[in-house]
């Protein structure tokens, strides 16, 4: 079992089918689960599973919603992000994520793989997104 940081396989055929909107204020929305290191999650992961998902106080099954930065597109390549999220005051253990649109299906978007294994006791979990750019966005078509 494993967290492979990907873009789901399914999400590349549900962009085409218009299936996912990312515009900040009107798009759909999407979240963030987190996820332990012996989750098996990876490209085809088609849909949000609960299977392998981190549990804690203060952490919600099925994670916390994203907010959306508006795709744009340079070079290219069309690109887009979120804003930071804080899962605050958690106690957990987690090794990854995976953001899904759960206002379409709960359909996988990406895995994020965190690169080792992260455990906070009464803290902030913050998950920090690159910043906007057709280079670092967490999503990029090229």
């Amino acid at each position: 079992m494993a967290i492979v940081q990907t873009m789901c396989t399914s999400f590349k055929a549900e962009v085409a089918q218009a299936l996912h909107n990312f515009t900040r204020t009107t798009g759909n929305v999407f979240k963030l689960a987190l996820y332990v290191a012996t989750a098996n999650i990876d490209q085809n992961t088609a849909t949000y599973t609960p299977t392998g998902e981190a549990s804690g106080t203060n952490y919600t099954a099925g994670g916390a919603a994203l907010t959306n930065i508006t795709p744009l597109s340079a070079n290219g390549t069309g690109y887009w992000s979120f804003d930071d999220l804080t899962f605050s005051n958690v106690t957990l253990t987690c090794a990854g994520a995976l953001i899904y649109n759960s206002t379409n299906g709960n359909r996988a978007v990406c895995v994020l793989n965190f690169g080792s294994t992260v455990t906070k006791t009464g803290q902030d979990l913050t998950i920090t997104f690159p910043p906007m750019g057709a280079t670092d966005s967490v999503l990029r078509i090229s």
